[in-house]
């Protein structure tokens, strides 16, 4: 039997389980559950893959290693996520109206790894990206309304990209078939692959946050509460990153064109930073942070092209595991941070500071193994140094971090530590700095190397320093607005206005969910349908 239909299975049958009134307090509790399947079929069904359509249109599941290292690590953030939303929400009315969008959400994510055609990915990259509107908006207040409708409108624009990049990707490619793996080479050997490849990343590059269109990051993971940024950031931002790694042509063949996503990828990754510094919310410079992490993926990515390096997706998927799983800890030790105050110090800011050295490579955390698993793209030349200034630049924004956690834990009113917020903290962090240990080897075909090494450490150390020296003058500092780019739309431009207008629209048709619900229920039964016809 092949299992990998069973993955997205569990999420949608407690999803409609909502409908029955008497359900809904159990499906609550019960969240955590609904991602525990995909994280055991992960490694079961590593290699495997399903025709739906044995005939030319070829509907096709399959789940390559990259996709299993992020529906394995996806599964477990949306497990523990799934307790902490339980123990801060409750389970009355407005936390089942969450519910209802998490399993939503839930399901188009843990589809989108296991898709392997146009229509599945297509379906499922949909399911994710507008369902998750309502972990954005949840809270009601103008500011989640508005924050929302800005994320619905760039996923609106990311949509539209995609369907154009798939039918030409399709047309191009003149069969029948809309397996992948059958039109995605068209983009090398057609004169119009330049224009397909731009639109691809466009629309991924949005889901990941690439600059400029980065901007939704950091309005709405301020709005979510603490588990929907932490799915936001962790897991949903991986959709672009599947998506690039599925139709991007990564093989042994040089792809010059690979250097301007590169350089889309670290032109990202500092801005991330420089932005991020200047802010006063731990969670606005941890959406900062994600920002810049994606762009390094990116940076990969381009790389592995211009390089012609087979294994690029590996090492990109890799060093994105990582960024999931610290990064949803620590969205969720702000949560706890909030939550419990002067009592959970202990418990947060000592994993908290680990996880933040990760991201600049500190050994031997698991951040050090996904920078040296991706030494073939960024370990020679320019490329080198890029990296090394952005290793430098992230531990100098995390522990800028790290702080303003501090400040904000000792401003809250004192409170019990409550262990359903705890023990999910607890977890992904353990997770994130042993779990690379665990798969390094299996993903390189080699231990670690040059861990110690000067060229690793200095940049820690250097952003150490500086951290030191940001914390002094910081308070002079002036706050950039979270959004950045959109900060002269402040000024009264008729653009913003229009904009304004656009968004707010937007808010007002979405803001009865079960309509919007009810329509995202209708997409994931139309997959199934084909899956029940195809088998």
């Amino acid at each position: 039997m092949n299992l990998l239909p069973l993955v997205p299975l569990l999420p949608v049958l407690m999803l409609f389980a909502l409908i029955v009134p008497g359900a809904r307090v159990a499906v609550m509790g019960a969240l955590w559950i609904a991602p525990l399947p995909a994280l055991v079929i992960a490694p079961l069904a590593m290699g495997t893959s399903l025709v739906l359509y044995p005939g030319d249109i070829k509907l096709t599941l399959l789940l390559d290693t990259p996709g299993a290292l992020l529906l394995g690590g996806a599964a477990l953030l949306w497990s523990a996520a799934g307790v902490f939303a339980r123990a801060q929400l409750g389970s009355g009315p407005p936390a089942q109206r969450f519910a209802a969008w998490w399993l939503l959400t839930q399901a188009g994510c843990l589809g989108v790894f296991i898709a392997g055609d146009l229509l599945s990915f297509y379906l499922a990259f949909a399911v994710v990206s507008l369902a998750a509107f309502g972990l954005v908006a949840h809270d009601g207040t103008p500011k989640a309304r508005r924050a929302g409708g800005l994320y619905l409108l760039l996923a609106v624009v990311g949509e539209i990209a995609l369907l154009l990049a798939f039918a030409l990707l399709h047309g191009r490619a003149g069969i029948e078939s809309v397996a992948i793996a059958d039109v995605a080479p068209v983009l090398r050997t057609t004169p119009g692959g330049v224009v397909i490849a731009l639109l691809l990343i466009l629309g991924f590059g949005i889901k990941m946050g690439l600059m400029p269109l980065h901007v939704w990051l950091p309005i709405a993971h301020p709005a979510a509460p603490a588990p929907g940024s932490a799915v936001l950031s962790g897991a949903i931002i991986k959709a672009g990153v599947i998506g690039l790694i599925r139709f991007l042509p990564f093989d042994d063949v040089p792809a010059a064109d690979g250097v301007w996503l590169a350089a889309l990828g670290f032109a990202t990754a500092y801005w991330g930073v420089a932005m991020g510094l200047t802010q006063r919310n731990p969670k606005t410079i941890l959406a900062y942070s994600s920002v810049s992490q994606m762009g390094v993926v990116a940076a990969i990515l381009g790389m592995g092209l211009t390089l012609g390096i087979a294994e690029t997706p590996l090492h990109a998927a890799f060093y994105a595991l990582h960024h999931m799983l610290a990064k949803g800890a620590l969205f969720l030790g702000v949560g706890l941070a909030l939550a419990s105050g002067p009592a959970g110090r202990a418990l947060v800011l000592p994993l908290a500071l680990l996880l933040a050295l990760g991201f600049g490579g500190l050994p031997p955390t698991g951040g050090a193994l996904a920078k040296a698993a991706t030494k073939p793209e960024l370990g020679a030349g320019l490329a080198a140094m890029a990296a090394m200034l952005s290793a430098f630049g992230s531990t100098a924004l995390m522990l800028h971090f790290v702080q303003r956690l501090r400040a904000m834990m000792g401003e809250a009113p004192a409170a019990s530590l409550h262990w359903g917020l705890g023990g999910p903290w607890l977890v992904l962090a353990v997770a994130a700095l042993f779990l690379p240990w665990a798969l390094h080897g299996e993903v390189t075909g080699k231990a670690p190397e040059g861990l110690w090494s000067i060229s690793a450490i200095a940049p820690v150390l250097a952003g150490v320093a500086f951290a030191l020296f940001w914390a002094r003058i910081f308070a002079r500092v002036p706050e950039v607005s979270a959004g950045d780019v959109l900060v002269f739309a402040e000024r009264g431009s008729a653009w913003r206005d229009a904009m304004a207008r656009v968004v707010v629209g937007l808010e007002h048709a979405t803001r009865p969910w079960p309509v919007a619900g009810i329509a995202l229920m209708l997409l994931i039964l139309a997959f199934y349908g084909l899956i029940g016809i195809g088998g």
